[in-house]
């Protein structure tokens, strides 16, 4: 990698439903790989937390983590956290969730509209009209931004990578550039970060979430705080194009990226 100070903050292990490796194998990819910081970020739907036994999971995610930090704490700064998808829905559960555990970040995300399922499973192709769900989609981004309760919100543009890289439409975004400029000042105005997630980069959208431009945009309306992360379900997928997301970031203007401990931004210069 072509950076030192190498920070991925958005990672899944065997505790997630898609996830694929234990602690102790993804603790010793990241080392191998010169990965400086490192946050587990387990899935929790929040809209499914004791249907599905998220409740189980989240115990099991924080508890491994704790001891894979310790087993690893020479070699690698290891954070515990949490992907609290749809965390907004079930505003009054997730902060009871957020109160058991000491997380050092909580990402706040979106995969689903309200009884609908995720993006991920839709079929999204032919002449179907996606507007109606990118329009419910925004909005409810902009909800979760005003909740406030999250330290970084991730991948926005998350219908993308299916609308566009899965079934290679065109998406006329600019029909949201007002709705995305409420929801990035929200996250400036409540000191929240904004992630720069690297999936897209090894997806068929072949760009990360949200684009250069909205990152850009984030800059120039004055924020502050970006975290990124590989979205990595697997090993080899540790810290994967974090370096063109440190190119990305500092052609935008940012000369550092936010690392979470214990919930407190701290700036980390990009070198």
């Amino acid at each position: 990698m072509t950076y030192r100070n190498i920070v991925d903050l958005h990672t899944h292990t065997e505790h997630s439903f898609d996830g694929h490796h234990t602690t102790d194998v993804l603790c010793r990819a990241a080392i191998e790989k010169g990965i400086k910081t490192l946050a587990f970020t387990d899935h929790l739907e929040m809209y499914a937390y004791y249907r599905d036994d998220f409740d189980k999971t989240a115990k099991e995610s924080f508890e491994d983590t704790l001891e894979a930090r310790e087993r690893n704490k020479n070699e690698l700064e290891l954070l515990t956290g949490a992907e609290m998808g749809e965390a907004a829905y079930e505003k009054a559960l997730s902060e009871e969730v957020m109160s058991t555990y000491n997380y050092d970040i909580v990402i706040g995300a979106i995969h689903n509209l309200p009884d609908k399922e995720d993006f991920y499973y839709m079929d999204l192709g032919g002449d179907m009209d996606f507007y109606p769900l990118l329009d419910e989609y925004f909005d409810l981004e902009l909800d979760m931004a005003r909740w406030d309760k999250f330290d970084t919100l991730a991948h926005l543009t998350y219908p993308l990578r299916y609308i566009v890289g899965k079934y290679h439409r065109e998406a006329d975004m600019s029909r949201y550039d007002e709705i995305i400029d409420e929801i990035l000042l929200t996250l400036i105005k409540n000191g929240k970060a904004l992630e720069l997630n690297t999936a897209g980069y090894r997806q068929p959208i072949g760009v990360p979430s949200p684009n250069e431009e909205i990152v850009k945009r984030f800059r120039d309306l004055g924020g502050k705080y970006l975290t990124v992360g590989s979205d990595a379900h697997y090993d080899i997928h540790l810290g994967c194009n974090v370096p063109d997301a440190y190119d990305l970031a500092k052609r935008c203007g940012f000369d550092s990226v936010t690392v979470y401990r214990k919930r407190e931004p701290h700036l980390i210069t990009i070198e």
